[in-house]
């Protein structure tokens, strides 16, 4: 096995596409994440960014302990980074630029998952700030981020998270939201909770709407541009299981939504809400039961139509999933289910719309993820065979509880492998895939990188840290290899444009001829070209995710290097928003790296929209062939070299706004230069089996900051039992209703203030000044 720098060694020399690098089915060690990987996203072709909960990690930010780093690619190793609000449980999406904003989470969060020490004057349940872990209450937060590379200075503050919820803010608090984009790019945001547990509700289920003040039956969007939130009738329906909503959009603009076991289509425009039909059997696939989940890629073999798959999961009956203190039932004993289900919400041949059962998987899984792979299989990962997501210190039936604070049992290790070409029976493929020795339950996540591995992190079913317990606070991230690193030869491709657009002229790509193997003439006709948008990932899901495939013809030329001719986008945003991407090249199944694009204008806008391509024929060539190193499939070691990536100006901004007492701003208006990015390389060393650490929490400073006063509906929000005598519990039909319009900061301020975080001006965290409300 080589190391990182022999391998970039051996890439400088001439960019050979038959490089030795990984196993194909294994894990390598991926390196500390310093903070364990609640939440990720890829920033870019270099760097990945991550999130966790206000809690004691020992790795620290400007003394305080640490709620995000950011993670390099190529060395494998990661930096801390300021985070102000508590983000546990928020939601995340894409912006149009390629920027990444995150959306609501928890209130101020002391050791042991305790209120915050500084609360509400009028409210001792209402966590403001804690000294220990320096965060604020991010139950109202929008966090921003542009990501930045290895060029850049990360002290700079235009590489730091703007999170300053007194200038941009929800109309409302959220927790456990979903988000997804209209095809201009603004962000609709789902439901959650105002306050914490371990579902949406009491019981009983007596005010299915607001369940006393702690739930949010509302969706709003972001950019508000003067829309107030609205009340979603889906929401009260599903009362309890609607934790992060799987929220799709679909061709004609609705917003395909499941929850609980219910499924609607709804028009976030006119608020309307179509009904669709119930999972079969009841199961059910959102948080806490956290099936994978994942809208199959969108290709000219399926006219681009999308259709939405669930596995996983779990039932358990209305009442055995009990209320926002804990399950009535001992989740770790009730096995999780295996069943898959399909379900296209707009066909186009007039058929009725319905759940139609697709093949088992091998095992049952709950807290699955699927991973959409550049030659559009699917890849599910992490998860446990029993139970649920979540932690808690007791059920109704047991105080005992025997695997620590988990609700899961049985880790789920060895990766599965979904093709959704293949015929049904046929779509779960036997493989030889490795088992990971590291548990990944709850809090754990995974994305896919550049070089068309997957990097798996995170698990953390513990109110705070904790590394000696069952299952652990995990720090140890993995990268793992799927079977296309067994090739000889990874394709590798030139001419990768900077930006695709929605219809429009063609583009051409050029794979040389020692990218693959074989006949030229065989080689073009097993090729696609494929564009993936990994997500914003967190608790078992990936919040955007897509892929697609590009229409192409192809022609062979003399020299046996195939020339790619290669359609934009179709010619409606709905079916991939505007926003970032990785263009993949993929020779009979095989993947190059991938280059960096941004789709779309770049801007919150009704996006520009043209003919769709129009592709000449492709032209064969008898007797041309490739000079790669054996056949595309076969041999024991891969390429590691792709594509190279592409230098050109990403279009920036966020939104025009006001602070307290201006005139709401709208949509975007400024724009940034941003490099594009050396395509990554990978390093790799040894893993390292599962083990225990002493210790527990740990690297705390203690220390008052100024700053910052924040109102918060709730306690804890940590999974902890909640006690019916504590004032902030009290969430019966009986308790007094708590606005979900109250003020989140005592500035006066406008609702879902619209602030540009770009601006010059603008306050930033930096390595060099403190955290905290400005």
């Amino acid at each position: 096995m080589i190391n990182s720098r022999l391998l970039l060694l051996a890439l400088a020399l001439g960019g050979a596409s038959n490089v030795v690098a990984q196993k194909a089915g294994s894990f390598d060690d991926g390196g500390n994440t310093l903070v364990s990987a609640m939440m990720m996203f890829l920033g870019n072709e270099e760097k990945v960014y991550i999130l966790d909960k206000s809690e004691a990690n020992e790795a620290t930010y400007n003394g305080k302990p640490a709620m995000g780093a950011v993670y390099d690619i190529a060395s494998r190793k990661a930096e801390t980074m300021g985070v102000s609000t508590n983000v546990f449980c928020a939601s995340g999406m894409h912006l149009p630029n390629g920027s990444y904003a995150t959306f609501g989470g928890n209130g101020a969060i002391g050791p042991g998952g305790n209120i915050g020490d500084v609360t509400d004057p009028s409210n001792p349940y209402q966590g403001v700030y804690d000294n220990t872990f320096g965060d604020y209450d991010g139950t109202k937060a929008i966090r921003i981020l542009d990501p930045c590379t290895s060029k850049d200075d990360f002290s700079d503050s235009k590489c730091q998270w703007f999170d300053n919820a007194s200038l941009l803010s929800m109309q409302s608090q959220r927790w456990y939201s979903a988000a997804e984009p209209l095809g201009d790019g603004t962000i609709v945001l789902i439901g959650g909770f105002t306050n914490g547990g371990y579902i949406n509700r009491n019981w009983p289920n007596i005010d299915r709407a607001y369940q006393g003040g702690a739930a949010n039956p509302t969706y709003e969007f972001f950019p508000a541009n003067g829309r107030e939130q609205q009340t979603m009738q889906f929401m009260i329906k599903t009362s309890g299981l609607n934790s992060y909503a799987h929220t799709f959009l679909m061709p004609s603009g609705k917003l395909f939504v499941q929850a609980n076991y219910s499924t609607i289509l709804f028009d976030a425009d006119k608020n309307e809400e179509t009904p669709l039909p119930d999972m079969p059997g009841q199961i059910v696939r959102v948080y806490p039961a956290s099936g994978a989940t994942a809208m199959l890629p969108l290709t000219p073999a399926n006219e681009y139509n999308p259709t939405v798959l669930f596995c996983g999961g779990i039932y358990i009956s209305d009442e055995g999933w009990g209320n926002y203190s804990w399950p009535f039932v001992n989740t770790w004993e009730i096995p999780a289910s295996n069943q898959c289900h399909r379900i296209t919400p707009e066909p186009t041949d007039g058929s009725a719309v319905d759940y139609v059962e697709d093949d088992d998987m091998e095992t049952g899984r709950t807290m699955g993820q699927f991973i959409i792979l550049p030659n559009l299989q699917l890849l599910v990962v992490n998860g446990g065979a029993n139970g649920t997501a979540g932690y808690s210190t007791r059920t109704l039936n047991t105080d005992q509880m025997p695997l620590g604070m988990s609700l899961a049992s049985e880790p789920v290790g060895k990766p599965g492998l979904y093709d959704p070409r293949a015929p049904k029976g046929q779509r779960w493929k036997e493989t030889t895939f490795d088992t990971s020795s590291i548990a990944r339950l709850y809090h754990s996540s995974a994305i896919l990188l550049p070089d068309a591995s997957v990097l798996i992190a995170g698990s953390n079913p513990n109110v705070d840290v904790n590394t000696s317990t069952v299952y652990p606070t995990e720090y140890r991230a993995e990268v793992f290899y799927p079977d296309y690193f067994s090739a000889a030869t990874r394709p590798t491709f030139s001419g990768a444009p900077s930006t695709l657009s929605y219809g429009g002229d063609p583009f051409d790509l050029q794979v040389p001829a020692n990218a693959y193997s074989g006949s030229a003439n065989d080689a073009a006709e097993k090729t696609m070209v494929t564009i993936i948008r990994t997500g914003w990932t967190t608790h078992a899901m990936n919040m955007g995710q897509r892929g697609m495939q590009l229409n192409n013809t192809y022609t062979v030329n003399k020299d046996g290097s195939i020339t790619l001719h290669v359609a934009q986008l179709p010619p409606n945003p709905n079916l991939y928003q505007p926003g970032p991407a990785m263009l993949h090249v993929v020779i009979d199944d095989v993947p190059s790296n991938g280059s960096y694009v941004i789709i779309g204008s770049g801007k919150i806008e009704t996006q520009p929209v043209k003919d769709a391509s129009v592709l000449p024929a492709s032209v064969r060539l008898d007797g041309a062939s490739g000079t790669g190193t054996g056949g595309s499939k076969s041999g024991d070691s891969n390429s590691a070299s792709g594509s190279k990536s592409n230098t050109g100006a990403i279009v920036g901004g966020i939104i025009a706004a006001i602070a307290a007492v201006g005139i709401l701003g709208a949509g975007f208006g400024i724009w940034m230069a941003r490099r594009r990015r050396a395509a990554a390389q990978q390093a790799s060393s040894l893993s390292y089996p599962m083990g225990t650490a002493p210790g527990g929490a740990g690297g705390v400073v203690s220390g008052a900051r100024a700053g910052g006063a924040g109102l918060r509906s709730s306690d804890s929000s940590a999974f902890v039992p909640l006690s019916q005598g504590n004032g902030s519990t009290t969430w019966g039909a009986n308790a007094s209703a708590l606005s979900l319009n109250s003020p989140y900061y005592d500035e006066p301020r406008t609702a879902s203030g619209e602030f540009d975080p770009y601006h010059t001006n603008a306050p930033r965290i930096s390595t060099n000044q403190a955290r905290g409300p400005y």
